[in-house]
């Protein structure tokens, strides 16, 4: 039996919430303190390591693609050390199960890497496992006063509760987002946790709109252009959480667009 197939649905507004960057403060410290490291050390950059730290943080956090899949990260960051600094074995093979797989999770990779018939390619998949499990454990060992909610947040996830369903739908490691929800009492506001291992937030937000919610019912809260265009895809509206204005963000969802205000509530076109 799936996640959605033992949901139980309760009203008839769905409330879709990401949460790195959007309920949770950790967005700059997960990445600058364990991405970016761990694959550092993973692949031996340690000659170049200030330049392609700063270029991951760009990738990962200061621009557009803010929010990316860990996967689909690593393998832009790859794909351009090996055309900067030095050849990555298998990086082709990376970009293109980033860009094809349906799941990208560390069950997905190690299903890749298994299959692989290719001997760089399986190096390569095996690699950005590892990596991705350094990852977990380093984001286990940080300090839990990084780890904390936006203010206003929490707020705004029981105005959502009071009259929608509310999901969170994240590109996280199941583990650590469970972990630090249920710490501050947010899991308790939230009707079903959708992470990295269920698939694509677009996928994950397809697969609720199956359950019986119109789609002008379902709104996507983000940070993030990929949460807009996970949006957009399924053709629901969307909320952002601007960056270093996350509080006010979370003030006006609560007091302007809660319940239901389609003129705050906008779609991504």
């Amino acid at each position: 039996m799936s996640i959605f197939d033992s949901f139980n649905k309760k009203h008839d507004y769905l409330i879709c919430v990401d949460s790195d960057g959007c309920v949770m403060d950790t967005m700059n410290c997960k990445h600058f303190n364990c991405f970016g490291p761990c694959m550092v050390r993973e692949w031996g950059l340690e000659a170049w390591e200030a330049e392609i730290l700063a270029r991951w943080n760009e990738i990962n956090l200061f621009s557009l693609t803010r929010g990316i899949n860990r996967f689909k990260g690593l393998a832009t960051a790859l794909k351009e050390i090996d055309g900067k600094y030095v050849k990555i074995k298998g990086v082709d093979a990376l970009v293109h199960w980033a860009d094809t797989a349906p799941a990208l999770s560390n069950d997905g990779v190690l299903k890749a890497a298994n299959e692989a018939a290719d001997e760089d390619a399986r190096l390569i998949l095996t690699k950005a496992l590892s990596w991705s499990k350094a990852v977990n454990a380093a984001i286990v060992e940080l300090d839990e006063s990084l780890k904390i909610p936006f203010e206003g947040a929490k707020e705004g996830l029981a105005a959502a509760h009071e009259f929608a369903d509310v999901a969170m739908v994240s590109s996280a490691n199941r583990d650590a987002v469970e972990e630090e929800w249920g710490k501050f009492g947010l899991l308790e506001l939230t009707d079903v946790v959708l992470a990295q291992d269920i698939g694509s937030k677009a996928a994950c937000i397809a697969a609720m709109l199956k359950l019986g919610y119109k789609a002008e019912n379902v709104l996507m809260i983000g940070d993030a252009l990929g949460d807009c265009e996970a949006a957009e895809k399924n053709g629901v509206y969307y909320y952002p959480i601007l960056v270093n204005h996350e509080k006010a963000s979370w003030d006006e969802a609560v007091s302007t667009a809660f319940p239901i205000n389609y003129n705050v509530w906008i779609r991504c076109r």
